[in-house]
């Protein structure tokens, strides 16, 4: 069975993650998921990184998943 991905969206291409949903979990419900386990490591320390996000994300099942983001494009010209 393939694995479900998900991305973590983010204002600044560099800041974007992957990550790999939980098999007990349908993808409709992943993303609530996901943001709700987040803003708690927000809430508790708003000095967070993305490694206490990414902990916090693998204590609940997901996996962080390298990817590669294309090069940005200049749309001025």
């Amino acid at each position: 069975m393939a694995a479900k991905l998900m991305l973590l969206p983010s204002k600044e291409c560099k800041n974007i993650r992957m990550v790999s949903i939980p098999d007990h979990l349908e993808e409709h419900e992943a993303f609530r998921h996901a943001t709700g386990i987040i803003a708690g490591v927000e809430e508790e320390s708003p000095d967070y990184s993305w490694e206490d996000i990414g902990e916090a994300l693998e204590e609940h099942g997901f996996e962080t998943v390298e990817f590669m983001v294309g090069p940005e494009l200049d749309y001025r010209s």
